[in-house]
């Protein structure tokens, strides 16, 4: 940033020039051209400083929620989970100020992704424990409240004062002193002498004399006459053969070749009250026997494979899986996928919740114990129940996708919707 500040000062003073000589010569063309260079290198300097300085700012508050969404990970047994998710799944809305032009819809995302979770809490306490559900309703009017201090003061975007105080990164009240101002700016250049620097400075130095010229920067073109047109000369194009194509629109940035994904080592163990089974790949024989009532499963990033989890235990979390198959006995808390793909789930015994939520394919088996199972889902697809007939074949029942909410003059009603053909 230094660099650039001191490159766009020594600009300036090569447009000042510029400026002093086509004053004294008459006509407003090239002081009207070096005014519009010098208005456009001043709109750049200032833009190139308030990114800069809202990337400064907005950095501890990006670390943080990092740091929200870590401890949610690590406390996935905690009985105030869907708590801890409703606030990892929301609390990057306090990102708004980087998102143009419309912050208040990206706000109203983050809080519609809290939903499921303070849904879940309402049930769980709605007749148990009035404090959480005063928890929820008290959690969800901040993302309220900021939707609509946005739309009065920030409707397309961060705006800026042009009379307050310059924003700063620096360190809070209380803190270290603030550094002193930059000093003056660097003595002007002598452009008619060429530098021994590096390459770059050279570079500068060269398009500095340049601009110096003033309208004297159009004598070494040289002219083209008719008959060396291509578009008044078409032979031209044959003789010469295709000519180069110059930039074409919409066309893709060159990206740098991807590096190898890194490959974890598999895990399947016992970490406390917790079986890890994170990076399994085409493994289709793992099986979790040694289990009791306080223990939970997490099955994270496994694809292709098959789990088969005997005895009783509390909770089985899938997430992050693809093509997994989930066999298991009973379970007295509940069974979680989230952001799975193409899943199939098969009950044994018991389970009175299955949560599926933001998965494309998931595939459940009930078996007779476990018809009363509720199933909740949400921002999913492609999701069917298959429950067993008395000749022990299945009936695949799909699970709805589309709805249709009514006002029937004191509430919404909420219907689920077929979709015709």
């Amino acid at each position: 940033m230094a660099e650039l500040v001191g490159l766009v000062q020594r600009l300036e003073v090569a447009v000042g020039r510029l400026e002093a000589m086509s004053s004294s010569g008459g006509g407003g063309g090239p002081a009207a051209a070096s005014g519009g260079i010098k208005k456009t290198v001043n709109q750049i300097c200032l833009t190139m400083i308030s990114t800069s300085v809202l990337t400064s700012l907005l950095a501890p508050m990006s670390k943080v929620i990092q740091e929200v969404q870590s401890f949610r990970e690590k406390n996935r047994s905690s009985p105030v989970f869907n708590h801890l998710s409703a606030v990892s799944e929301s609390v990057p809305a306090l990102g708004w100020v980087a998102m143009a032009p419309k912050p208040g819809p990206y706000v109203k995302e983050m809080q519609d992704a809290a939903m499921f979770y303070t849904n879940r809490v309402l049930k769980d306490y709605k007749e148990k424990d009035k404090m959480h559900v005063e928890w929820v309703s008290t959690y969800v009017s901040i993302w309220t409240e900021l939707q609509a201090y946005i739309k009065q003061h920030h409707t397309t975007g961060l705006s800026w004062s042009k009379t307050g105080p310059v924003a700063s990164g620096g360190a809070p009240s209380g803190g270290a002193p603030a550094p002193p101002p930059p000093g003056p700016p660097p003595p002007p250049m002598n452009l008619d002498k060429s530098s021994s620097g590096d390459s770059g400075a050279a570079s500068h130095n060269a398009l500095f004399a340049s601009i110096n010229k003033g309208a004297d920067i159009t004598k070494g073109l040289k002219h083209v006459s008719d008959d060396q047109k291509t578009h008044k000369n078409p032979t031209l194009k044959v003789q010469g053969g295709p000519l180069p194509s110059g930039p074409k629109p919409f066309a893709a940035r060159p990206t740098a070749a991807a590096s190898p994904a890194r490959t974890l080592p598999p895990v399947l163990e016992l970490d406390g009250k917790k079986w890890k089974v994170e990076n399994q790949e085409g493994a289709h024989g793992l099986v979790i026997s040694d289990t009791e009532l306080k223990q939970v499963v997490y099955a994270f990033k496994c694809n292709n494979s098959t789990l088969q989890v005997k005895g009783k235990i509390n909770s089985i979390i899938l997430d992050n899986c693809k093509k997994l198959g989930l066999v298991f006995d009973d379970v007295v808390g509940i069974v979680e996928v989230i952001n799975c793909k193409d899943v199939k789930v098969q009950v044994m015994g018991k389970v009175p919740t299955i949560s599926i939520n933001k998965t494309d394919g998931c595939h459940v088996y009930l078996n007779k114990d476990s018809l009363s199972c509720e199933i909740i889902s949400a921002k999913s697809s492609e999701m069917n129940v298959l429950v067993p007939n008395k000749d022990g074949e299945y009936t695949e029942i799909p699970v709805p996708e589309q709805f249709k909410t009514v006002w029937d003059g004191s509430k919404l009603v909420t219907t689920a919707t077929e979709i015709a053909g």
